[in-house]
């Protein structure tokens, strides 16, 4: 394939794949620049157009549980709520420190979880990731290096640290990641053909508790618990970014008290592929075994 036929792939996936939003928004821009040739005296009211149209995807890209940018599994499916399945999930690890705690913490009530990894973190501490799958959880994606700019990513690097991770963690566990979850779940507008390629499924949550950034257990738990419901995604944190204030072990307090209460309430807590099981598998490929 030469570069043009090339080119002309790329554009053309990028269209089909995108969200109706950001098509209408490179509408609007080709527009606009045409209307500036034939008509340059409305150069202000074509300028504002195109603000108010950054402006509105800025804020797409700040509600985390959007659907505007794309598809986001905010909840779990019909089946896995009359099943009274929770998801939990667990972002920025893995950490050695951190990580096999929170494992042994879950074997003791029997039950399973999401890790999004940073892969970058996961090439460091690759048995610690095989760990996490031998144990019966989930690894998932969660970008190469976890940068806090990534919505702002253009769309080659996007795809860098996406494709990259994907890649890094198959390796490492022999089992393709199903889902992806932004930094900070701040979306990339140009995320939507990128995860098309890769076959991931855009995940956010249904309730988080801040326990990255709060130094009270109470209210972590407080707000994973507020209006808990069969179906939802929990999310907490098992590594990285901590502010200098606090310690990650803040995170160690909350879990044992949210797994007595999800255990008392008769919910089971899943990795998010047991909770999508028949679901995700329409779009993601079929796991190889762990390495030896």
């Amino acid at each position: 394939m030469n570069n043009s036929q090339h080119r002309i792939s790329v554009t053309t996936t990028f269209w089909s794949n995108s969200t109706l939003a950001i098509r209408l928004s490179a509408v609007l821009h080709g527009g606009c620049l045409l209307g500036v040739v034939v008509w340059p005296e409305l150069w202000l009211w074509f300028g504002t157009a195109i603000f108010t149209n950054h402006v509105l995807i800025l804020l797409a890209v700040l509600l985390p549980r959007s659907q505007i940018l794309g598809q986001n599994l905010i909840q779990l499916p019909e089946a896995a709520i009359a099943r009274r399945e929770i998801a939990l999930t667990f972002d920025d690890g893995p950490d050695p420190a951190i990580t096999p705690r929170i494992l042994d913490m879950l074997a003791q009530y029997n039950a399973k979880a999401s890790f999004f990894c940073v892969a970058s973190r996961a090439e460091a501490y690759p048995e610690l990731v095989r760990d996490i799958i031998r144990q019966g959880h989930s690894v998932e994606n969660h970008t190469r290096h976890h940068a806090n700019y990534f919505a702002l990513l253009g769309w080659c690097a996007c795809k860098d640290e996406v494709q990259t991770a994907q890649h890094i963690l198959s390796g490492i566990t022999g089992i393709v990641p199903q889902f992806f979850r932004a930094p900070m779940g701040f979306r990339n507008p140009l995320l939507g053909p990128i995860l098309a390629e890769s076959r991931l499924c855009y995940t956010s949550w249904t309730r988080r508790g801040f326990d990255a950034t709060s130094c009270n257990p109470a209210r972590i738990l407080s707000r994973l618990l507020y209006k808990l419901h069969a179906g939802d995604i929990l999310l907490l944190h098992d590594g990285i970014s901590w502010p200098l204030h606090k310690s990650p072990h803040i995170t160690l307090q909350v879990l044992p008290l949210l797994l007595q209460t999800l255990n008392a309430a008769e919910f089971r807590v899943v990795s998010l592929p047991m909770a999508l099981a028949g679901h995700a598998s329409e779009v993601v490929p079929a796991p190889a075994a762990i390495p030896a």
